[in-house]
């Protein structure tokens, strides 16, 4: 498959998706094990917690021709997943192409490597997560591949997982867990309210009750 095309995802429901962006990362996290998620990736930007779906990105490190050419396949709903090696040493996105997947609908970008221009997009509501900023720009020279795995801070995400981030980090699975994942995480959300609720009551016993 070239690099201009798609592969087929599984189709999501928007609901669904939408229905992540209120679930805390740390809550999902525990309902996969807590085996999933990225690490050392920090959010550059100042809005609510993201989701969508894997558009994933393979770079060289301090090279971003790839991240270019995966612009143009953006779907609404989309996260650009780009590996870029962990390498802190040149930055692979900063204002303009952030502002371009913004405008093409994207959900969020997931770098591991660095941005620029964080002042502005430390500023904005779009999504940005990545594992440092540093002032030094990209070569453009690839070699690259487009809607492959990748991995991501150790984590291995592949073209369509479901991708949620917020203030604690990112973390990605397939859609086929989706719907049992949403019903676990809610319950855990009340078993956690219900703890919160108790200790503001008096009541708590202990994480594991009597």
């Amino acid at each position: 498959m070239s690099d201009t095309e798609r592969p087929p995802v599984a189709a999501v429901d928007p609901g669904l998706i939408a229905a992540f962006r209120q679930i805390p990362t740390a809550v999902i996290s525990d309902n996969l094990e807590r085996l999933p998620g990225a690490i050392g990736l920090k959010p550059f930007y100042k809005g609510t917690p993201m989701a969508g779906i894997a558009l994933t990105v393979d770079t060289t490190p301090g090279d971003n021709l790839f991240v270019h050419r995966a612009l143009d396949l953006i779907k609404p709903g989309d996260v650009l997943v780009i590996n870029g090696g962990g390498d802190e040493t040149r930055a692979l996105v900063g204002e303009i192409i952030a502002a371009i997947a913004e405008h093409r609908g994207a959900a969020g970008i997931v770098l591991d490597g660095a941005i620029r221009d964080s002042a502005v997009l430390m500023s904005s509501p779009f999504p940005v997560f990545a594992r440092a900023a540093h002032h030094r720009g990209p070569y453009k020279n690839g070699p690259g591949t487009i809607n492959e795995p990748v991995s991501i801070g150790g984590m291995v995400v592949a073209p369509g997982d479901v991708v949620v981030g917020d203030a604690d980090g990112v973390v990605a699975f397939a859609p086929g867990r989706a719907s049992l994942l949403l019903e676990m995480a809610r319950a855990q959300e009340q078993r956690e309210a219900d703890i919160l609720a108790s200790i503001r009551a008096g009541r708590y016993t202990g994480a594991y009750g009597k």
